[in-house]
């Protein structure tokens, strides 16, 4: 009985850490409403679940080479990089981005939606800003009107500028008669000047129709994407109308590209200059003054998720090439319910028969074997929602696993106390010998299979990981709770009621 005070404040200190540790996990999945803003802070200190129990995405990218003069693994490796500071920022829980042979990466984000999240690792993201070529436009469409009228192109009845409708200040067009005017141009190549090109703006809804605006830009970007330093989403500012209640991105540019920045914006006041974001003319301001500080925005009719999305794909830098998705796999969040309902049920099942078993068999001891084993599962979702980590369908197999081996340990304890009562031991005797001499044989069977867990975990992949890391720490919880906690509960109560006989 000595320092059996420190022992049993050191078992009390253990299970008040592990209720700090797993009441973000139980708050968070407990169903109760939270706010965006307290579940976020719960996501970053609790237990997070793996894609096959929580649903989302599996993706398997191979890098497009069409025309690239670099290799393939050489172009992973950059798209690799840059995929990965995406989803870092995009803020997705446990991801897995993994470099695969022949120029692969696999991408597995959990909780994610499909389309939200196949645009945010697709997309090239090609920031470009280009002048508008305004004195050129009506010379340039009168070509295409006297072109489509001649005699060669009897396939386009209507002239080219009779698709056009005004969108306040700008030139527009139907969004149905996108196809046409992309033929027509197509066909009217010859008399467009090669120092320009046609390109659209996003679709917009514009007095009751759906519209896209058109321009006529130089060909030549005076600035590209890679002159970013940051870029922030926000709310745009009531000064433009047409963008009341929408987002936009607030662009900052690095040092050098911001005094050439000011120079252009400087010697072309008056002038629109377009900022062009994979060929869409997101908008066309108007040069009122030099800008000298390195700042631009990026105003348009974005959504508040579409602005944060397209603000980590620019801070992320854009893609070496463009990505093909080869593998595409979608989890459900029905589907990893009914993996956790499943899962559950069985450990619940397993649960129950080894309790029923050890009281039976045991008697009463058995009752503490029974509690130590329900402290070493708490002890084992507590550790892992401390270090957030990540709990699978193999996972789950490593904790009714874990059920097994920690009663196994308190098995060899309690049939090395009945030989020694046998012997005619006096209780408080045997209960000594029998944690003392088992302790050898359930460490070594302990560290043995830690070993092998902790080499699972290194050198596997995916599922093993899951049913390695929960083995693993379930073992060396177990360590803690069958063998001293147990031995803790013995001896305070044989001492503290004085019990002479033991039923085991």
């Amino acid at each position: 009985m000595r320092h059996i005070g420190l022992r049993i404040g050191i078992v009390i200190f253990a299970i008040l850490l592990g209720i700090y540790a797993i009441y973000p996990t139980v708050r968070l999945y407990s169903g109760a409403e939270l706010s965006r803003e307290e579940e976020n802070s719960l996501l970053k200190r609790a237990l997070h679940l793996g894609l096959d129990l929580k649903g989302g995405m599996h993706l398997v990218l191979e890098i497009d080479t069409t025309g690239m003069g670099e290799t393939s693994q050489d172009l992973r490796d950059r798209a690799y990089e840059i995929i990965q500071n995406r989803i870092d920022e995009f803020g997705v829980y446990e991801p897995v981005i993994e470099k695969q042979s022949g120029g692969r990466i696999l991408v597995q984000l959990p909780g994610v939606d499909r389309d939200r999240a196949i645009q945010l690792i697709e997309k090239v993201a090609h920031l470009e800003f280009k002048f508008v070529a305004e004195e050129q436009t009506p010379e340039v469409i009168q070509k295409i009107d006297r072109f489509v009228q001649g005699e060669d192109t009897l396939a386009f009845e209507e002239p080219f500028s009779s698709y056009f409708i005004s969108v306040e200040s700008d030139i527009g067009i139907d969004a149905r008669d996108q196809d046409s005017i992309v033929a027509l141009i197509a066909e009217a190549q010859e008399v467009i000047p090669e120092d320009v090109h046609f390109l659209f703006g996003p679709k917009e809804t514009y007095e009751g129709r759906e519209v896209r605006r058109f321009y006529l830009l130089r060909k030549k970007a005076d600035l590209t994407g890679e002159i970013i330093r940051d870029a922030r989403a926000e709310q745009a500012s009531g000064q433009e109308l047409q963008y009341m209640g929408s987002w936009q991105i607030t662009l900052e540019l690095k040092r050098e590209a911001a005094r050439q920045f000011a120079s252009i914006t400087g010697k072309n006041v008056g002038k629109r200059l377009a900022i062009v974001l994979d060929d869409i003319v997101q908008s066309a301001p108007s040069i009122s003054e030099r800008i000298p500080h390195g700042r631009a925005r990026i105003v348009g009719r974005f959504t508040a998720e579409q602005a944060r999305d397209l603000a980590i794909v620019l801070r992320a830098g854009a893609l070496p090439a463009p990505l093909r998705i080869v593998e595409e796999r979608t989890v459900g969040p029905s589907l990893g319910r009914d993996s956790i309902q499943s899962g559950l049920r069985a450990l619940v099942i397993a649960g129950i028969l080894v309790i029923i078993f050890m009281l039976i068999y045991y008697s009463l001891s058995g009752f503490v074997a029974d509690f130590a084993l329900f402290l070493n599962l708490f002890f084992l979702i507590a550790i892992l929602s401390a270090f957030r980590g990540s709990l699978t369908m193999p996972g789950l197999a490593g904790i009714a696993l874990t059920i097994g081996m920690a009663v196994d340990a308190n098995v060899l304890i309690f049939e090395r106390i009945r030989e020694e009562l046998k012997i005619g031991k006096t209780t408080r005797t045997a209960i000594d010998q029998g944690f003392s001499r088992a302790w050898i044989t359930i460490f070594d069977s302990n560290i043995t299979t830690i070993i092998i867990g902790v080499i699972l975990y290194l050198f596997g992949s995916g599922p093993i990981k899951g049913f390695a890391l929960t083995l693993t720490i379930g073992l060396v919880s177990n360590l803690f709770s069958a063998v001293f906690i147990s031995k803790v509960i013995f001896n305070y109560v044989t001492y503290r009621f004085d019990i002479r006989t033991l039923r085991i």
